[in-house]
């Protein structure tokens, strides 16, 4: 089988970028949890084990795996109501699993690499009949099945995150401008309608504590309270200067060690960086996460089909995107959201998803066609 891959066109830079970035998380990670070696413990098994899966997926031709996609859209569908029915919660919301032999997982960020994977597979399939009412009426229905049930959570930022991956794969598809102009004439005034209805409550599918993170965003002043976490974020970055405080430091001065972040390993990971490493530190990981995408799109270009162009898109924008998110909500760019920094922030489940993703991704650029790149 893969004894006839040009193992030339392997993209060994990107799996090299992808493990600087897991060590470099590792090492934040032991600083952000005061060196609790359980933790840290579990995410290295985590990238010992990905690593294996991305290896292993990397041999494996990606059209195999896409002739199962609506198999694996149903899985995923399926995970998601279980999730609603029998899941873990944490204050309001409820987005964990706990599997017998396998622990506690979360659904919702494998549902991120089934839906580029099914849609890869559907638009391929229905390229000639893209822009056709049935088609995109059809595709609009299968994303907002799986879109409604991480609402239902809830989980507004992941969803979102799903949304603007499946927008950007339909994009690179080839849908027409007309839909996209005709999109815009109407999200932009529904947009400025949903901000006025946001301030005087009146948006019921919203939970209380969304309005008022969307509301602190637009006006800070009004909700100071609800901006805590991001002005504490903001002032551990800030206190980092250029070259930071150094890892593990203990000193008085240190935002993290006065407990004044919340959610440090995970959601405001970028902030222990901006304070323990600085500006250089900061702009080094986004450099890195910028070099992955920057791979996934070249390995878009050069893919042979549609399908396999579409993956790395999917991949390209999803990472772009939720690394993006996380980073502007640590700076207060974005309102607050529960989004995890890819590779980086600890959790295992969203490391296993990436790692699918991204093995799934080399075997496209594996087998890219013949061109003189």
């Amino acid at each position: 089988m893969f004894l006839d891959y040009n193992f030339r066109n392997y993209n060994y830079r990107l799996f090299l970028y992808v493990l600087l970035l897991n060590i470099f998380g590792v090492l934040v990670i032991r600083s952000a949890s005061n060196q609790d070696m359980a933790v840290v413990g579990k995410q290295i098994l985590g990238i010992v084990v990905g690593s294996v899966i991305v290896i292993g997926l990397s041999l494996i031709d990606y059209h195999k795996i896409l002739s199962v996609a609506p198999i694996i859209y149903g899985v995923c569908l399926v995970g998601l109501l279980a999730v609603l029915l029998f899941g873990v919660s944490r204050g309001i919301a409820t987005r964990w699993l706990v599997l017998p032999g396998i622990g506690q997982i979360q659904p919702s960020e494998f549902v991120k690499i089934g839906l580029i994977l099914f849609f890869s597979w559907f638009f391929g399939k229905n390229q000639e009949k893209l822009n056709q009412v049935q088609t995109l009426a059809m595709a609009g229905v299968l994303f907002l099945m799986a879109f409604l049930l991480i609402f239902k959570q809830p989980d507004l930022s992941t969803g979102l995150v799903t949304m603007i991956v499946f927008l950007c794969m339909l994009f690179v598809a080839g849908i027409s401008y007309r839909w996209i102009a005709g999109a815009l004439a109407v999200v932009i005034p529904c947009g400025g309608l949903f901000i006025y209805l946001l301030q005087y409550n009146m948006v019921p599918f919203l939970q209380g504590y969304q309005v008022r993170r969307i509301l602190a965003f637009v006006n800070r002043s009004k909700y100071a309270e609800a901006n805590l976490q991001q002005d504490n974020s903001i002032m551990a970055i800030g206190s980092g200067l250029l070259n930071g405080k150094g890892l593990n430091n203990n000193t008085l001065a240190s935002v993290k060690n006065g407990n004044f972040l919340s959610e440090e390993s995970t959601d405001f990971i970028f902030a222990v960086i901006g304070e323990e490493l600085g500006f250089i530190g900061c702009v080094c990981v986004i450099l890195m996460i910028a070099l992955v995408v920057y791979e996934c799109l070249i390995m878009a270009a050069r893919a042979k089909d549609l399908e396999g162009k579409l993956l790395c898109v999917g991949m390209a924008s999803l990472l772009a995107f939720q690394s993006f998110s996380n980073i502007a909500v640590a700076t207060g760019i974005f309102p607050n959201t529960g989004l995890p920094l890819p590779f980086i922030s600890y959790g295992v489940s969203s490391l296993m998803s990436i790692y699918l993703g991204m093995g799934i991704v080399l075997n496209v650029g594996l087998q890219r066609k013949s061109s003189n790149y």
